[in-house]
C-alpha cells in the first residue's frame, strides 16, 4: 500500500487510529496498517511518552499525528467523545482501535461501545502476541530497564534509539582514553546503566559505536550518556541519535585510567563482534 508522503489536512482524513502510540511498536503497527491512504493517528497524550516522544511517532508510523491531551478528553462522556471526533474530522468514515480500548469519563466505554456510538465503520484489532507475549509499551519499558535490548527491539520491530544534543564532556576520553561524543537527552526512557553495542547517527551517516550510560564512578561520579565511534574520528557539535543493538556489561569502578582503558578496549572488541551480526526484526 502506498502511504501518504505529506501531512494531510483534517478535512481529507477519513480514517483514524486512536491511542497513545508511545513506542510505535509491533502492537501499534497492527492498528496503523488498517489506516489506508487518508489515515491519521489520533494521539491521546498523557505527557508520559518516553519511547517515541513527540513527532517521532509520525516518523515511525508514516502517518500524520493529531495530538489531544488526555486532560481535555478524560471527562467527556462516550457520546461527547464521538462528537469531538466527528467535529475534528468532518469526513471521518472509519475508526480503528485495539481490543482493550476504553474511553469516556472514568473509562466507562469500551471498544464494543464504540460500534454502538459511531455511525461509521469501526475496526477492533485483536491482541497481538509475539512469541506468546502480548506486546505493550509497558513490556518494552520493562525490557529496557532490565537491559534486555534484544526483546525490546523485537517488540519494536526496529532498534530502539534516543536522540540528544551534544554537550561538553570531561575531556579525558580524547586525551587519555578513547574519544567520545557526550549527549544530553531529556525526553527518552534510557536503558539501565551499562555499556552497549550501538549505532550512532550523525547527520545522514550511521556509524558503528559503543556507548556508555551511567554514573562515571571511575572519574567524576557524574551521570553521562556517551558514545565512541568505532574506527572513525568524527567531530560533532549538534545532535546525534544512538541505536541500541546489544547489552555488553555492567557499569563498574576501575582503580585507575589505565585499567579503564584496557576494559574499554575489550568493550570495543565486544561491540564489533555484536555489530557484525545482522539482526532482522520482523513486523510480526
Amino acid at each position: 500500500m502506498k502511504r501518504p508522503s505529506t501531512v494531510l489536512v483534517k478535512d481529507n482524513i477519513d480514517t483514524i487510529a486512536i491511542g497513545s502510540f508511545d513506542g510505535i511498536h509491533l502492537g501499534h503497527m497492527q492498528l496503523i496498517d488498517k489506516l489506508g491512504d487518508n489515515g491519521a493517528l489520533f494521539v491521546i497524550d498523557k505527557d508520559h511518552a518516553n519511547l517515541t516522544p513527540g513527532l517521532k511517532r509520525a516518523e515511525y508510523s508514516k502517518y500524520p499525528c493529531m495530538f489531544y491531551h488526555f486532560l481535555k478528553v478524560k471527562d467527556l462522556s462516550g457520546e461527547e467523545f464521538i462528537n469531538l471526533l466527528k467535529k475534528e474530522f468532518l469526513n471521518l468514515k472509519k475508526i480503528v482501535v485495539g481490543y482493550d480500548f476504553q474511553f469516556g469519563k472514568k473509562r466507562s466505554c469500551n471498544a464494543t461501545d464504540l460500534i454502538k456510538l459511531f455511525d461509521g465503520e469501526v475496526e477492533i484489532v485483536e491482541e497481538f502476541l509475539y512469541d506468546g507475549v502480548s506486546v505493550h509499551s509497558s513490556v518494552i519499558r520493562e525490557a529496557l530497564i532490565s537491559k534486555d535490548i534484544n526483546t525490546a527491539n523485537r517488540f519494536f520491530g526496529r532498534e530502539y534509539s534516543i536522540i540528544g544534543r551534544v554537550v561538553k564532556g570531561q575531556g579525558l576520553g580524547k586525551e587519555q582514553l578513547y574519544p567520545t561524543v557526550n549527549i544530553k537527552t531529556e525526553d527518552y526512557l534510557l536503558p539501565s546503566d551499562g555499556v552497549y553495542a550501538t549505532r550512532t547517527k550523525i547527520g545522514a551517516s550511521i556509524y558503528k559505536s559503543v556507548s556508555f550510560l551511567g554514573t562515571r564512578v571511575s572519574t567524576d561520579c557524574k551521570y553521562s550518556v556517551e558514545t565512541h565511534i568505532l574506527d572513525s574520528d568524527i567531530e560533532v557539535d549538534d545532535e546525534v541519535e544512538i541505536f541500541f543493538v546489544d547489552y555488553l556489561r555492567e557499569n563498574r569502578k576501575f582503580s585507575d585510567l589505565k585499567d579503564l582503558k584496557t576494559q574499554i578496549t575489550i568493550d570495543i572488541d565486544s561491540a564489533k563482534s555484536a555489530l557484525s551480526v545482522c539482526k532482522v526484526y520482523p513486523r510480526g
